[in-house]
């Protein structure tokens, strides 16, 4: 389906580009591995190794030619496969690093940013395979560069597993004990989820869902400093002014976005999936979420307002993209990773933005705590009750919610960690020092709400 382009528009998006920080944040192919499946766990993984590398061995030099076609900055390309734990459970092994290893070489070869999809779902139970994954997380993250790791504890549909949730908190501990050289980085590659969804493009939560097809092309569109400019435009709009504009403005970026996955999947030879347009910011100066969240009339991000500026910022994004186009999806709306945004960076260094505010924005936003730096001590019951405490916001409110935590070791509160890149860096921030133990011990699940009766 051709997608057709006025002059106006066109100059329009140049100046998005080359003025306010608009780019294609990633295209990510999701590949089945469900046919890798095999009693020898190392035949699987080569099995798994020689179809990433055969499907997306062109991947990475078709976003280049995009790159140079239509003059949009692709900042990453990604793939995103079954989760691991469906895949490797047919093995007898009791051990998933190597398949890990496996996945990373072939990320390697094909020359992509991450590969994402060491993954289990254990929201109502946990099977062999899923506690195999789960263990060989620390160990895996450790060894590989690329590779991303997600868990889901918890739907709407389901309840919330407090078993896995509490094993997740010591798995995250464990995580950042074994990357402690590098500032616990095994846990910026970790997410642990309530109600996953099975088409998103972005790191490190991205898995390839049993409901998708053999192999797809989503794309993640980001563009805060777009929304920034626009919102700042307009110092006097009131608020139902303010939500048209991010709403046009949203329309716009999906457009683009759709155009570049077509492309994509046209030069590929895949089908295309899904446009998730989420308002995903980097440490670059004006490419930020809080930003946009500022120029709304708020002082600094964290104070009051904040969590209702978010509100209309999100759901006015989702409105702008589902006009734009019939195939929006994945997580699309706003995102509040700390370590990723300037300006949150600036407001929990100020002591403006505190965790208990980031959780209640959570309730709105696209995700959830994601990418936040905690003291190096934290008790993994503390990491599990967080854990817990996000799962239900999700739960109850049919989204997905996520934590992104790394337990920074040998940091305290105030202290700085850096990651580079996109992941960027973050203060320590202050936890409730109380203790969740006894709550998080009595295990079991916590039952799925009404809201799941709903056939």
């Amino acid at each position: 389906m051709a997608i057709q382009f006025s002059p106006e528009e066109i100059l329009e998006t140049i100046r998005m580009v080359q003025m306010e920080n608009l780019d294609i944040r990633t295209i990510t192919m999701g590949i089945s591995l469900r046919g890798c499946a095999d009693p020898s766990l190392e035949a699987a993984a080569k099995k798994a190794y020689e179809k990433i590398c055969r499907s997306a061995a062109r991947l990475v030099a078709v976003g280049e030619e995009i790159e140079r076609e239509y003059g949009i900055p692709i900042i990453n390309t990604r793939v995103s496969v079954t989760p691991i734990a469906l895949v490797a459970e047919a093995s007898a092994s009791d051990d998933y690093v190597l398949f890990a290893e496996y996945l990373e070489r072939a990320a390697a070869e094909v020359g992509v940013n991450f590969i994402g999809g060491f993954s289990a779902l254990v929201q109502k139970g946990t099977t062999p395979g899923d506690a195999a994954l789960i263990a060989s997380l620390p160990e895996a993250l450790a060894r590989t560069e690329r590779v991303c790791a997600s868990v889901n504890v918890a739907t709407t549909r389901a309840g919330i597993n407090m078993d896995a949730v509490a094993r997740m908190g010591e798995v995250i501990c464990a995580t950042a004990a074994r990357t402690a050289d590098r500032d616990g980085i095994g846990c910026a590659k970790l997410v642990v989820f309530c109600n996953a969804v099975e088409d998103n493009p972005f790191m490190a939560g991205a898995f390839h869902g049993i409901g998708e097809p053999d192999c797809v092309v989503n794309v993640g569109v980001s563009g805060p400093g777009v929304v920034a400019n626009a919102v700042e435009a307009e110092p006097n709009a009131d608020f139902g002014t303010l939500a048209s504009i991010i709403k046009r403005t949203a329309f716009k970026i999906t457009r683009m976005g759709e155009l570049v996955g077509r492309a994509a999947s046209e030069k590929l030879g895949v089908p295309f999936g899904i446009v998730d347009l989420s308002l995903a910011p980097t440490p670059a100066p004006g490419d930020s979420v809080a930003r946009v969240l500022q120029a709304m009339g708020l002082e600094r991000i964290g104070t009051h307002g904040s969590t209702a500026a978010l509100a209309l910022l999100n759901d006015a994004v989702k409105k702008g993209g589902a006009m734009a186009s019939s195939y929006v999806g994945g997580l699309s709306g706003a995102f509040i990773p700390v370590s990723e945004d300037a300006a949150m960076i600036d407001a929990v260094a100020a002591g403006a933005l505190t965790f208990d505010k980031l959780e209640a924005m959570t309730c709105v936003c696209s995700v959830g705590l994601d990418m936040i730096a905690v003291p190096g001590d934290t008790p993994a019951a503390t990491i599990a009750a967080i854990i817990a405490d996000e799962a239900a916001i999700g739960m109850i409110n049919r989204k997905t919610t996520a934590v992104r935590l790394i337990p920074a070791p040998g940091k305290k509160v105030g202290d700085m960690v850096s990651f580079g890149g996109l992941l960027g860096r973050a203060p320590v921030i202050a936890l409730h020092r109380e203790s969740s133990e006894a709550f998080i011990a009595r295990g079991g699940r916590i039952p799925a709400p009404l809201q799941a009766l709903n056939n």
